[in-house]
């Protein structure tokens, strides 16, 4: 199935690009969340004639993206957490206790835009944690897990 990208979006194409998607991913993800429309004539002409206005929206959300991103460059997290033996965490850190700390710091982030990649937090330690607010912004925080 051919969508016409209505804004950027990660592994698939920049705002405009016609591309080829599976049925079930347009169907279920990018048309509903308006991330893009069926390719036929009539949406060809009407992305043309709205072309201006979604790039100015881009271009909103991107700098937005960014002011949000900016206090938070080399940024170091500590989460107080109860340890047990050699290390060991009672429970986890996971992306929501992060999201958490930081907007109790101030920094409006949320838990979809933590990235873990290697998974939740079991060890006292610091960690590299990224912080993804646009498919273009992302931002590396440390994240120091202490004992209690």
């Amino acid at each position: 199935m051919n969508v016409i990208l209505l804004e950027r979006v990660n592994n698939l194409g920049d705002l405009g690009d016609e591309v080829a998607v599976k049925p079930g991913f347009a169907r279920n993800f990018l048309i509903p969340k308006g991330k893009a429309v069926q390719a036929n004539e009539s949406n060809r002409s009407v992305f043309e004639g709205r072309r201006a206005e979604l790039e100015a929206a881009a271009d909103e959300k991107l700098s937005a993206a960014t002011t949000r991103a900016t206090p938070l460059e080399e940024h170091t997290l500590t989460i107080v957490v109860k340890v047990g033996e050699e290390g060991k965490l009672y429970g986890s850190v996971g992306t929501q206790d992060i999201a958490t700390a930081l907007t109790e710091e101030g920094h409006e982030v949320l838990r979809s835009e933590v990235r873990m990649p290697e998974g939740v937090i079991r060890q006292a330690g610091e960690y590299q944690i990224g912080l993804q607010f646009h498919s273009d912004v992302t931002v590396e925080i440390t994240v120091s897990v202490v004992p209690e």
